[in-house]
C-alpha cells in the first residue's frame, strides 16, 4: 500500500488549538485559513503558545469566502463575527519586522482574557501563511515517526499536534520524511518541494488541549535524534513550498516524483 495522508490539521489564529479537518486547498502562498491571523503584545511582538500555552484552549475557526471569524472557547462559549480590519500596526515576528493590521472587534479582549495578559489580534498585510511564508507553507510528519517517539519517551502514544503539523502521513518507515529533504513530493494533486527539517521548540512539550507542559520533548529529542545532520536542530518533521496548487484530500497518496 503506498503511503497516503491519513490527517490534515489547520488553525487560522496562529498559537490556537489545532483541528482536524478532511481537505485543505493549497495555494503557493500555503493554506490560507491556516495561521491567517496572530497575536501581539504590548511592544507589537508577536506571541505564540511557547510563551502563553493557554491559547491552547481556544478553538479558532475561519471563512475565507465570508471573512467570518470564530473562536471557541474552552468553557464552551463562542464569539463569532465578520473580520473588519482596523488601524495598521508595526509588528515583530520571530524578531523580523512584519507590517499588519489590527483586527477590530471583540477578538483581542476575549483572548487577552485567556492569556491573562494585554494581546492584540493582528491580520498581516501580504495576507498569507504566518509561519515561514511562501517559502515553507507545507509541513509533514509521518505516523511512524510519531511511533518512534512515543517509543523513546516510553509512552503509549504522542499527540500528532502537539508539533502543529499540516499533514500526517502513513506508510512510510519512522524519519523516511528525513530523506525527502530537496526532493519534490507528490500529495494528492499538488507537489511540494521540501527544503528542510522542522526544528523543535518548548511548544511541542505542551499537551495540545490545555496548553500545560507535559513531556520532555525536546530532551527526548535530544537523546535519540540530537546527533543527526538535519537543517535546524531537535529536528521532528519537514517543511516545504508549494510547487503545484491543488486540494489535498485525506486518503491522497503521497510519493516522491523526482526519483
Amino acid at each position: 500500500m503506498p503511503p497516503v495522508v491519513v490527517g490534515l490539521a489547520v488553525t487560522p489564529v496562529k498559537a490556537t488549538r489545532l483541528h482536524a479537518v478532511e481537505r485543505v486547498t493549497l495555494e503557493l502562498e500555503g493554506v490560507r485559513e491556516n495561521r491567517r491571523f496572530y497575536l501581539i503584545d504590548e511592544r507589537g511582538r508577536m506571541v505564540n503558545s511557547k510563551r502563553v500555552g493557554e491559547l491552547q484552549t481556544v478553538v479558532s475557526e475561519y471563512s475565507d469566502a465570508d471573512r467570518r471569524l470564530k473562536l471557541v472557547f474552552a468553557d464552551g462559549h463562542a464569539l463569532e463575527d465578520e473580520v473588519r480590519l482596523g488601524d495598521p500596526v508595526e509588528t515583530s515576528f520571530y524578531s523580523e519586522p512584519k507590517a499588519a493590521r489590527l483586527v477590530d472587534g471583540p477578538w483581542s479582549q476575549a483572548l487577552s482574557a485567556v492569556a491573562g495578559r494585554s494581546l492584540r489580534l493582528v491580520e498581516p498585510l501580504d495576507g498569507g501563511a504566518v509561519d515561514r511564508g511562501e517559502a515553507g507553507s507545507v509541513s509533514l510528519i509521518s505516523r511512524a515517526s510519531l511511533a518512534r517517539l512515543a517509543q523513546a519517551a516510553g509512552e503509549p502514544s504522542v499527540d500528532v499536534r502537539r508539533f502543529r503539523m499540516l499533514i500526517e502521513t502513513d506508510g512510510v518507515e519512522a524519519h523516511e520524511e528525513d530523506r525527502w529533504v530537496g526532493r519534490a513530493v507528490g500529495i494528492g494533486e499538488t507537489s511540494v518541494l521540501f527544503d528542510g527539517h522542522v526544528g523543535r521548540c518548548l511548544i511541542t512539550s505542551r499537551d495540545p488541549d490545555t496548553g500545560r507542559v507535559d513531556l520532555p520533548t525536546l530532551d527526548i529529542l535530544q537523546d535519540y535524534r540530537g546527533s543527526l545532520e538535519t537543517t535546524e536542530p531537535l529536528a521532528f518533521g519537514v517543511w516545504g513550498r508549494v510547487l503545484k496548487p491543488g486540494t489535498i484530500h485525506v486518503g491522497d497518496e503521497v510519493a516522491p516524483i523526482d526519483g
